[in-house]
């Protein structure tokens, strides 16, 4: 399978973010048509088996926005540079030249979209995020300073805001639910830089996970998108807007037919809190977790998709709290039916804090209702493991308890968790780890739970690491394996 790159230079998982990384030399300026300020949403009512888009992009295009940014980075050590004697004018040259490098700005191109007359855009966390300088231009062609109201990194959605001093044509959400695939949508956005570009195609499906952050559930379309278009608006038939375009997966940087869009019904809540408290505040319930696979599902006595099993339990959390044990199989969170972490992990990042939430768990062969009061998020908790449905890496990890010790015949005085299972092809079998290892530290950190284990790997893909070393117990014999943070 090919393996896609970001614009930008940095491999994100499935898919590569749409941003343009330079301003390209030698591109005609876009011109621009004049729009009258709007004092309601732009949209057309929808039109039954249309000839064209025609109408739709000229209606909607006023509310669209190119979006420049500028990152100036920080000064950095050279460990490359050559040692030279102090005073060395060879330094002086060599420190100099380095500086220099490091220190131009690097500026990026996206796309966004107004969504109050006062001058509210909403774009990608990504096309802003860094960025010392952001412009936006209109579609009649003026440039306004943009400020941050504020960014939410785990869905990457930005709400910025311009003054314009006067009031702006904007556009309204509509519910990204009732779009069946198959229905028609056109994009909006920069590509490329060039401005006001629309393409047009269909919802591919609903519901994707591109491994883009922890609450992906992208819709997937065929209309094409290319780097520029991040932060773009997605239009239904009727100008409503459906979803932010975000992502493409490709083999070579360009469009492919498979682009994803963060949809409205997230997308709306998301910027409603960013506008009302600058920040997102999620549920938090405190639990690691692993999917319910074959032999796991017949030693519970549960079907394979029947439910997700708690595997560790983070103290003083709202699970700890309410009973939930070390071992419970979640089948239900209040009316949502669950089936995978991801099912879990967005149920209760859904959930205000402080709501007590009925949760169905299967327990010593029969289910049992818990009552949970969530709590509110912190940065340094993890409402589950959502790094996909196979586990960290591809990695399923258990605590190391005694069970685990009996059947494994390790001694007490060992420290870890254990790998219950590895998936095929993921990169901890391709790193060579095996089902029954013991990870005793990753990095150079300890882990005595789940939870933690798979946090230090986390904060080592944060840091942009392309692997990271375990310390692993295998048939009695200790040795380091070099984890790769990156696929392909």
């Amino acid at each position: 399978m090919p393996h896609p790159s970001l614009s930008s230079g940095r491999r994100r998982g499935l898919a590569a973010l749409l941003l343009a990384g330079t301003v390209l030399a030698g591109v005609a300026a876009p011109t621009f048509s004049q729009a009258a300020p709007a004092s309601e949403p732009l949209h057309l009512p929808p039109v039954a088996n249309q000839a064209g888009f025609a109408d739709l992009a000229q209606t909607v295009r006023p509310a669209v926005v190119n979006i420049a940014t500028t990152e100036t980075p920080r000064r950095q050590v050279h460990p490359d540079m050559p040692d030279f004697p102090p005073g060395s004018p060879l330094g002086d040259m060599f420190r100099q030249f380095f500086d220099q490098q490091s220190a131009r700005p690097s500026h990026a191109l996206g796309s966004g979209f107004i969504v109050d007359p006062d001058g509210y855009i909403v774009t990608n966390n990504h096309v802003v995020d860094g960025a010392h300088k952001i412009s936006v231009t209109l579609d009649d062609g003026t440039s306004h300073p943009a400020k941050v109201i504020g960014r939410d990194s785990k869905t990457d959605i930005a709400l910025l805001k311009i003054d314009a001093g006067h009031k702006l044509p904007y556009v309204a959400f509509g519910d990204s639910g009732k779009e069946r695939v198959g229905d028609w949508v056109i994009a909006v956005g920069n590509p490329f830089g060039l401005g006001g570009s629309v393409t047009a195609g269909i919802v591919s499906a609903h519901g994707r996970n591109i491994n883009e952050g922890p609450y992906d559930d992208f819709l997937q379309i065929d209309a094409p998108i290319n780097p520029g278009n991040s932060g773009g608006p997605l239009f239904n038939q009727s100008g409503e807007v459906i979803g932010i375009d975000t992502a493409i997966y490709s083999p070579n940087g360009g469009s492919v037919g498979i682009g994803f869009a963060i949809p409205s019904r997230i997308a709306q809540k998301v910027v409603a809190a960013l506008r009302d408290k600058g920040k997102v505040e999620r549920g938090w319930l405190g639990v690691q977790m692993q999917p319910l696979t074959g032999p796991l599902a017949k030693a519970v006595g549960r079907p394979a998709d029947g439910g997700v099993l708690v595997s560790d339990i983070v103290p003083d959390s709202p699970a700890q709290h309410s009973g939930l044990h070390q071992g419970d199989v979640i089948v239900g969170f209040g009316d949502t039916a669950i089936k995978s972490p991801r099912d879990l992990a967005l149920a209760v990042a859904d959930t205000a804090t402080g709501t007590t939430v009925p949760v169905t768990v299967w327990r010593d062969g029969h289910e049992k209702r818990v009552d949970i009061t969530i709590a509110t998020q912190t940065k340094e908790e993890v409402a589950a493991n959502t790094d996909d449905d196979q586990g960290t890496a591809g990695m399923q990890l258990m605590p190391l308890n005694a069970e685990a010790r009996s059947a494994l015949g390790l001694s007490r005085a060992l420290k870890g968790v254990v790998v219950a299972d590895v998936q095929p092809g993921s990169r901890a079998d391709d790193s060579g780890i095996e089902k029954g290892d013991v990870i005793v530290k990753v990095g150079d950190a300890t882990v005595a739970s789940p939870a933690e284990a798979s946090e230090k790997i986390r904060q080592a893909q944060k840091a942009g690491k392309e692997a990271v070393p375990l310390l692993v117990t295998r048939n009695g014999t200790t040795y380091y394996l070099a984890l790769q943070l990156t696929q392909g």
